[in-house]
């Protein structure tokens, strides 16, 4: 199983922080507070299953950022993977597996096309959830093959990344490759118990760390060219969705690290401290807007921003990593946002399109990794609501 997650007593936790779930036969109540209403568990569950079909029945698919293989994708199909196993578990239907083994096997169960590219694996993510649930080898061994060939001929391009030198997106030089790649080395270390794995993985993360973390503010920087750029107001430029990611990538992480690694001490550290900066900075609406700093030249809703970050707050209550009575009241509100982002129809709208820098956003757009953001943040909630017995992968 890809996660496994410690369930906290939800609805004890609920009622410390001032929000409880009252339920009823034939309906759902909430006991409304100042800051939001805690809807049903099965209420959660009902809105994943909508986003979830409207996506496969309107999936775009191209030769660019929307090719099967894309990291546009492998985020929608990070979500769609933790939904999988809740509607198999409980309602028998895997057909969001199968949906997910049909774009593998038309692809050979292979990754993109540049090597060392960090996006170019962020598909393996998948591509090793299937093969854990149904060990077919040739789900494995294009992934294998291609980390065991970065592993033997690593990269030494600097972190200074620049676009008209593709060498330079052969490290983890910006920070969404934090979410791309390292859960993919980590999963390879646990699935072949070979250390090397594990170890390429720490040596890169924390190089990028080193780089495009910013202490004082406690965020990370899209990439270099942003640290000395500032926001309308003066503030540093730091991307909600690009912390989202790192966030997201982290929970990930922290998902597939055995408890007793030793590598582990370093991540869930960054995570706590990370997940608590964040939490601080939800807007009045509940959404992290597009800059997170300068939320005010951003005033539009941003859903793959608080996707990602709702998704790793939640995660962090499930396992105990976070203070429930402090994080549900966040996390709670920040689901109602992405909940009104949502069409009757299903589909996921206020999704920043693809970009390096905070940008403007409307209710008609919509992205592939914004509904991945989505699933994945709607599952940990459901569980967080004692919505699944056991949510562990």
């Amino acid at each position: 199983m890809k996660k496994h997650i410690v369930m906290v007593a939800a609805l004890v936790a609920l009622t410390a922080a001032g929000t409880a779930v009252a339920r009823a036969e034939g309906g759902v109540k909430a006991v409304r507070t100042e800051a939001q209403q805690a809807p049903e568990a099965q209420e959660v569950k009902s809105m994943l299953r909508l986003v979830a079909d409207w996506e496969r029945a309107n999936h775009l698919i191209d030769e660019g950022e929307h090719g099967d293989l894309a990291w546009t994708q492998a985020a929608l199909y990070v979500g769609m993977l933790d939904w999988a196993e809740v509607a198999e578990r409980e309602d028998g239907d895997d057909s969001y597996y199968q949906w997910i083994r049909r774009i593998g096997r038309r692809n050979s169960w292979q990754t993109g096309k540049m090597m060392y590219h960090a996006d170019d694996i962020a598909v393996s993510q998948a591509w090793l959830t299937m093969y854990e649930k149904y060990r077919e080898r040739n789900m494995l061994l294009p992934t294998l093959a291609r980390t065991e060939f970065v592993l033997r001929y690593p990269s030494c391009s600097t972190l200074e990344l620049d676009y008209t030198d593709g060498a330079t997106l052969e490290r983890w030089s910006w920070c969404d490759a934090l979410f791309m790649a390292p859960p993919v080395y980590a999963r390879m270390y646990v699935l072949t118990g070979r250390p090397e794995f594990l170890e390429f993985m720490d040596r890169e993360y924390k190089a990028t760390y080193e780089y495009l973390y910013d202490k004082e503010a406690r965020l990370f920087y899209r990439d270099w060219r942003y640290f000395d750029n500032v926001e309308a107001n003066g503030e540093k430029v730091f991307w909600g969705r690009g912390n989202g990611w790192v966030l997201g990538g982290l929970a990930e992480l922290l998902q597939i690290l055995p408890e007793t690694n030793a590598y582990r001490d370093f991540y869930e550290d960054l995570f706590v401290d990370l997940a608590a900066r964040l939490a601080g900075l939800q807007s009045p609406d509940g959404y992290w807007h597009a800059s997170l700093l300068d939320p005010a030249s951003y005033p539009s809703p941003e859903t793959s921003a608080t996707g990602f970050i709702v998704y790793g707050l939640a995660y962090g209550v499930n396992a105990g990593l976070l203070d429930a009575a402090t994080f549900i009241p966040v996390i709670l509100k920040g689901w109602k946002a992405l909940t009104d982002a949502v069409e009757p129809d299903g589909k996921l709208g206020w999704v920043q399109p693809i970009g390096a820098d905070p940008k403007k956003v409307t209710r008609e757009m919509t992205e592939v990794y914004g509904v991945g953001a989505f699933l994945a943040a709607g599952v940990q909630v459901y569980t967080m609501l004692g919505g699944a017995g056991d949510n562990g992968k």
